[in-house]
This record gives C-alpha cells, structure tokens and sequence, in this order.
C-alpha cells in the first residue's frame, strides 16, 4: 500500500451550477442532494466552491482491515484560493461508517472526525495538481458554451 488514507470523492463545481430547482420526477435520494448543494451555495457562493458527495476516507491503522480499520463517510464544500490553485477550508458532514477496532472510544472518533477533514483538504491539493480541477474547468466551459447554443437550458447539472 503507498497510501496511509485512502479518500475518494466526486466533485461538482458550484459555479457549474446553473440552476437550482429541483427536478419534479427525482428520487427522494437525488431531491435531498439537491437541497444540500442548494445550501451549500447559499453558504459558500459558488465560484472557488467544490461540492464532494459519494466521499469516503478510510484509515488503516494495523496491516490487516479485520483489525484496525475505519471508514468515515463526508459530503461537503470545500473552498480554494482565488485562482483555485490551493485548498482553503473544509466544511464538511463527516459520519463513522463502520471500523474494525474493538479499541475505539468516542473522543478517538472526534479527533479522527477532525482529521478527516484535514486530510481531505491535503487530498484536494493533490486533486488540484493532479490537472482534475483544470479538466473540470474545461468541461464546465463547454457546458456554458452549450447551454448558451441552447438558451440556457440543459437540465440541473447537466
């Protein structure tokens, strides 16, 4: 393993976002997404602003995951610099998923809680210098040069 946490994550652009009401024949699941990028813009606005869904951070603590495993669940918006080049902040809703550690107390799972959250932002940054958010901005340009050709309807993150 070359990794000490392993972080995964999809990531919407909120300035991408053009509109905001909520497709009348989505999932309840689909709907609630909505309502928190909805909110997460209302929060954060939506330029330099990165919505993370389907997010999960797992630590290793031992060599083997029947022991010493914890897996974290996170969705939230992480904020950049003005030029998008480096990570700012973190504002994330982060849950234990499931662990291994028949060691694990409460106040462990609040500092990892908070580590997390620090280390998605480490993750970012290697997100941003890995050319993901520079083929993201690409395709958020032929996205508005589309919707332009189209009177700027495409559909909710489309």
């Amino acid at each position: 393993m070359d990794r000490w946490v392993e972080i995964s994550f999809d990531c919407l652009p909120l300035r991408s976002v053009g509109r905001l009401d909520v497709p009348m024949d989505a999932s309840p699941k689909y709907q609630q997404r909505c309502e928190r990028i909805k909110d997460a813009m209302e929060r954060h606005g939506s330029f330099n602003s990165y919505f993370l869904y389907n997010a999960k951070a797992v630590y290793h603590l031992t060599n083997t995951p029947a022991r010493g495993l914890l897996a974290f669940n996170f969705e939230g918006t992480v904020l950049t610099d003005s030029k998008d080049e480096k990570t700012k902040s973190a504002d994330l809703v982060i849950s234990l998923q499931g662990e291994t550690c028949d060691w694990l107390t409460q106040p462990v799972v609040d500092w990892f809680v908070q580590t997390v959250r620090e280390a998605v932002k480490v993750e970012f940054d290697r997100y941003i210098n890995a050319g993901d958010l520079e083929k993201t901005r690409q395709r958020i340009k032929e996205i508005e040069e589309a919707s332009d050709g189209a009177d700027g309807y495409l559909g909710m993150y489309l």
